[in-house]
């Protein structure tokens, strides 16, 4: 039985992407390794849905988290719903990045003047509430 050059093609490729997954695996399990060690009572981390907050305890047995996100509020999150633990080092300089690549650069002839207001901002003294005000 003779062994045509495709079929040996495609078992190196097939042997190739093995060994990626196995690749990609172990450096996921590393990660959430790291993570779960910085994750500590003190901790400022945020969660996959977005939440920041203060890790205020750690519940090992039921894998429960409890977050304090604003003064006397706390909440309890699964463990596994922290994705980052927040470094302050670094938030400022990721976000200075992500600030300098996100802000498009304005183009001069079409910018908004500075008589527009802000928002929230009121434009005169017309308003409905003013007037009332002034009877």
């Amino acid at each position: 039985m003779t062994i045509d050059p495709l079929t040996i093609g495609m078992l190196v490729i097939l042997a190739i992407l093995i060994i990626f997954m196995f690749r990609s695996s172990r450096k996921r399990k590393r990660q959430a390794e790291e993570l779960q060690q910085k994750v500590v009572a003190g901790a400022d981390v945020m969660t996959n849905f977005g939440l920041y907050g203060t890790i205020v305890s750690i519940d090992a047995e039921d894998n429960k988290i409890e977050l304090l996100i604003a003064p006397n509020t706390v909440v309890t999150v699964h463990r596994q719903t922290v994705t980052r633990v927040i470094d302050d080092h670094t938030t400022v300089d990721e976000a200075e990045a992500d600030d300098a690549t996100a802000t498009p650069e304005l183009n001069t002839d079409h910018a908004i003047s500075n008589s527009t207001p802000e928002f929230g901002e009121r434009i005169d003294g017309n308003s409905k509430a003013d007037k009332k005000a002034d009877e």
